[in-house]
């Protein structure tokens, strides 16, 4: 029996997120969900009077295949996967995780490559195609987050299904004081960051890419980072798990990384040549999101935090590097994770995870959950 909260979803990921429209091509790609939840996107899809197609996929099948994986065997896959996403008009992933630490014992070196390989994929979907990613509600994530499986799906639903529209006048506000600021100044606990994003551009994120969403991404100027930053949100990349991540900057380059697995951790960074220059610069503002649970797309939009990301940048709104690495290292500036300031050309623009502008105040949690 499919729970009425499938629907509720299904109507915001192919209405609000990415508009469908009759005649559309959709696939829907999703990995370790219900197949209720498959059927809710298929039928809320051709209610839009658009074509949907599916792939399934599982975590187990995709860590075998990538034990044995051969460079020969996935360019097939990419060659197949490549001619169908360039028929595509829109994409919905729904990504569920029964054991996020499932890849971690396969060699790094098998994930990197095939990543490489798949990649144009992913940049063909990112750039040609409206889409939205989401994950699935699992045990697993619950236990991240530190609650019942049944008190993680209701805030799930909730934070899944907020009315995003209500960012829109301070995210506009937001978007417009980035687009014309040069230095950001960003200072915390372990942290004294300096860089520039000057004729780089912003973009808001509001329910059309990622749900949950909540953020204004921007990307330094690439050789323009100086200085240090601890991240105090652990973090799960490839596979590992990762806490206080300490990073410092001199022309733009990570020349110095440690982290509970500094070895782990400068082994990723050094993937490439982009993968020790950053590739995004992101605020934060979700008002349901206030803790971490070693889930980016949770953990990127927490309420008081920003992102900077190592790593490939977007094409929009980023500094031309380029990577197969891209890592968003989240740091929360709330008094209860120490504090934090963000400076914008010398004006302090958010303090202590709240912002202070009267126009920004419309992102600050108490207004963006006001009734009414």
């Amino acid at each position: 029996m499919s729970d009425p909260r499938f629907a509720k979803l299904a109507d915001v990921l192919t209405g609000f997120s990415i508009e469908l429209k009759k005649g559309e091509r959709v696939l829907i790609d999703a990995y370790d969900c219900p197949d209720l939840f498959v059927v809710a996107l298929l039928r809320a899809a051709r209610a839009r009077g658009a074509m949907p197609y599916v792939n399934l996929q599982r975590s187990r099948i995709t860590r075998e295949l990538l034990r044995g994986a051969l460079a020969e065997q996935y360019q097939v896959t990419a060659d197949v996967e490549l001619a169908r996403m360039q028929k595509m008009d829109a994409y919905i992933a729904i990504r569920g995780a029964e054991n996020i630490f499932e890849t971690s014992d396969v060699p790094a070196s098998q994930v990197q490559m095939v990543t490489k390989i798949l990649k144009p994929i992913q940049e063909y979907r990112v750039n040609k195609t409206k889409w939205v990613l989401i994950r699935w509600p699992t045990p697993s994530m619950a236990q991240q987050a530190g609650l019942s499986t049944e008190a993680f799906e209701d805030f799930f639903f909730r934070v899944c299904t907020f009315d995003y529209s209500r960012y829109a006048p301070g995210m506009r506000a937001l978007t417009t004081l980035m687009n014309r600021t040069d230095s950001v100044h960003i200072k915390g606990p372990g942290t004294d960051l300096r860089f520039s994003i000057k004729g780089i551009g912003a973009v808001p994120c509001g329910g059309a890419r990622n749900i949950p969403d909540g953020e204004v991404f921007s990307c330094p100027v690439k050789e323009s980072v100086e200085g240090t930053i601890s991240y105090n949100a652990p973090t799960v990349y490839l596979g590992t798990a990762f806490d206080n991540i300490k990073l410092t900057f001199k022309a733009g380059k990570i020349v110095e990384a440690t982290s509970n697995n500094t070895k782990r951790l400068n082994e990723i960074l050094d993937t490439d040549a982009g993968s020790r220059y950053i590739g995004e610069f992101a605020i934060g503002f979700n008002p349901h999101i206030l803790q971490p649970m070693r889930d980016i797309l949770f953990d990127e939009k927490i309420a008081g935090s920003f992102h900077f990301t190592p790593g490939q940048a977007y094409e929009i709104g980023g500094n031309g590097n380029k990577s197969v690495v891209h890592w968003d290292m989240v740091s929360i500036q709330r008094p209860e994770y120490g504090g934090g300031e963000i400076w914008f050309d010398g004006k302090l623009i958010r303090q202590d995870g709240l912002f202070v502008p009267k126009s920004l105040q419309k992102l600050n949690p108490a207004e963006l959950l006001k009734k009414g």
